[in-house]
């Protein structure tokens, strides 16, 4: 059996000259946050580890919660990220107590392969089915997390947020099934138009899609039946957007200097022309973690609204 990826050393722990050792962190007044969790798959054939928020006075009685899965971002992204640099956990605390935000479980599975394989999941199935992230996520995960912690279970009190690669997946997952997530919010999604994937640099190519969409594929034979099926542009061509016209189930946010520009740009386009009720905004900044960061405040807000269904119909 393969073990999953340890948690790497993020910059604020070398800045502030720790190990970044898993963790648990419980305030005064304030949420759990407990790293380095574990749930089995049968589907991967190995465990996948998680980072988890449990909400203040969580077990104190039988409440059940909504859940906010995280998807985090390729690269060197993993789980804590969202903890460790974007503190989300903190942000969480001060809306619930502010009553911006029901108190809700947060979950940031590990969209990462085993340590000895480097390329992107892009937290979709392989072309070729060797190694299927999106179905255990869809198939065990969201069951077996919600079976074990203190969840609503139901669909409209379960939300995505996701950032770079796990902004790609969040809107996609939601055009997908809507039957099973009330909404979602993608902060700087890693979304490429054809003409970006065709002319990406080979390595590039390889590291991100080799897995979900084959490996060894150049030019225009990378805009092939695995791309249209996971890219939400044309997705949204064939699906039926009926579930998405009362309210704005969908959010995106991005940096104006932000590389998936024009690639979020067509998303909010093909949006619009199927006429789903969406939330499209743009700031200032770049892709990094000062715009998501700042960004953040934002995505829960819609997260919230979801939620409590406070959008209107």
């Amino acid at each position: 059996m393969q073990n999953p990826r340890p948690i790497r050393p993020t910059r604020r722990a070398i800045l502030a000259g720790g190990l970044a050792a898993p963790l648990l962190v419980t305030r005064a007044w304030g949420g759990t946050v407990q790293e380095a969790q574990i749930l089995q798959s049968r589907v991967l054939g190995h465990p996948v580890s998680y980072s988890l928020y449990l909400p203040p006075n969580y077990r104190q009685d039988n409440r059940r919660y909504p859940v906010l899965y995280l998807l985090h971002g390729g690269g060197d992204g993993q789980p804590a990220d969202w903890f460790r640099m974007a503190g989300v956990d903190v942000l969480l605390d001060k809306m619930i107590a502010e009553r911006r935000m029901p108190a809700c479980i947060a979950v940031a599975p590990d969209g990462r392969r085993p340590a000895d394989d480097p390329r992107a999941t892009y937290f979709l199935d392989d072309a070729d089915g060797s190694y299927r992230w999106r179905t255990m996520f869809l198939e065990e995960f969201i069951p077996g997390i919600e079976a074990r912690h203190q969840a609503i279970g139901s669909w409209q009190m379960r939300a995505l947020l996701g950032l770079s690669m796990g902004g790609h997946a969040a809107l996609l997952n939601q055009l997908l099934r809507p039957d099973l997530f009330a909404g979602a919010a993608a902060l700087s999604a890693a979304l490429r138009t054809p003409q970006q994937l065709a002319t990406m640099e080979q390595t590039g190519f390889d590291l991100r899609f080799a897995g979900a969409f084959g490996e060894g594929l150049e030019g225009q034979a990378r805009l092939n039946e695995p791309w249209r099926t996971n890219d939400p542009v044309e997705i949204l061509s064939g699906i039926d957007t009926t579930p998405f016209l009362r309210i704005p189930r969908l959010y995106l946010d991005l940096a104006a200097q932000d590389p998936f520009f024009e690639g979020n740009a067509a998303a909010h386009i093909a949006l619009d022309r199927a006429g789903v009720r969406h939330r499209f905004q743009v700031h200032e900044g770049e892709h990094d973690w000062m715009f998501w960061r700042a960004a953040l405040p934002r995505a829960l807000e819609h997260i919230s609204r979801i939620y409590t269904r406070s959008y209107g119909e």
